[in-house]
């Protein structure tokens, strides 16, 4: 059924003053919207500036067909979808590779004698390779003198316009050049939907998993892509020791993203992409909180 959220408000302004409104209706995608989302869509919908506390009240979910666009999608925030999976105690990515250790430094229960009573903390000790989960791969990864994540610029990783290649796993699993050929691909993210997010955190994801061709590695440096993420164990064939995708791209710094999930949940086109690891030195792979922003 089509649902509406129906509420009051009321907005202060950081220089003085305020609005307040009654009974306001407004379309939702779902069955429920928060006070945050709320108090963003108005403030943005209605371009006010300076704004400073928004109280949204008498708030209730009704049946009512909607009027326009709903103001909020499934994946939360507007516009928002995330490309990364979870990363827990004992998740094992790749196999050979250990499975990270997720656990207290100091507990909520050890922190109750550090602080008054009523506060306490807790601070996590993570024990892990750096590929875990969905994580992006730097130069540094495959050569010795290839950028390292402190060295490649924020640029590389954050707000790329996007552009997800459909080549499903069940009708292929060597991704050649064909598939980006007749593309809008240069200087975008390139992120190859096969499916195989699916089979994740089982024994199928290790096995007979889709890949690129060392053709289409070649194919996509000459048409100057800034990235290449695909949601499948690895970006090359790994029956093999040898890793041409791998090779070709992170010569010509074209970072890869591998391990990505919900590509099934984008557009073709219309959103850019970011993936933003830590700045450390010395380290060439780390996960990541892929995202998409959608384009109004």
């Amino acid at each position: 059924m089509d649902k509406r959220v129906r509420f009051d408000f009321e907005i202060d302004f950081t220089n003085g003053g305020g609005i307040q409104g009654q009974e306001f209706r407004l379309d939702i995608a779902g069955d429920s919207i928060s006070d945050t989302e709320l108090a963003d869509y108005l403030v943005s919908d209605m371009r006010l500036l300076m704004v400073g506390e928004v109280r949204i009240l008498n708030k209730e979910i009704i049946t009512e067909r909607h009027k326009r666009t709903p103001t909020n999608r499934p994946s939360g925030r507007p516009g928002l979808v995330d490309l990364s999976h979870v990363i827990a105690d004992g998740l094992v990515t790749y196999k050979g590779l250990p499975a990270p250790i997720i656990c207290d430094y100091l507990s909520r229960e050890q922190s109750r004698e550090r602080y008054e009573p009523g506060t306490e903390f807790q601070i996590a000790r993570i024990d892990m390779v750096a590929n875990s989960g969905t994580y992006v791969d730097c130069p540094f990864h495959r050569y010795e003198d290839g950028k390292d994540l402190s060295q490649v610029g924020l640029e590389s990783f954050a707000d790329l316009e996007g552009i997800v290649v459909r080549a499903d796993h069940r009708e292929t699993q060597a991704i050649g050049a064909a598939f980006f050929q007749n593309r809008e691909i240069r200087n975008r993210a390139v992120l190859v939907h096969t499916g195989w997010d699916a089979y994740w955190n089982t024994e199928s994801y290790y096995q007979g998993h889709p890949f690129l061709t060392e053709e289409a590695a070649v194919y996509l440096r000459q048409c100057g892509v800034k990235l290449v993420g695909i949601d499948a164990l690895n970006i090359d064939d790994t029956r093999g020791r040898s890793r041409p995708v791998h090779s070709t791209l992170l010569r010509s710094d074209i970072l890869i993203v591998e391990h990505l999930c919900n590509l099934d949940k984008l557009p073709d086109e219309g959103f850019t992409f970011s993936a933003i690891p830590p700045k450390f030195k010395g380290v060439g792979t780390f996960p990541v909180r892929a995202l998409a922003k959608l384009k109004s």
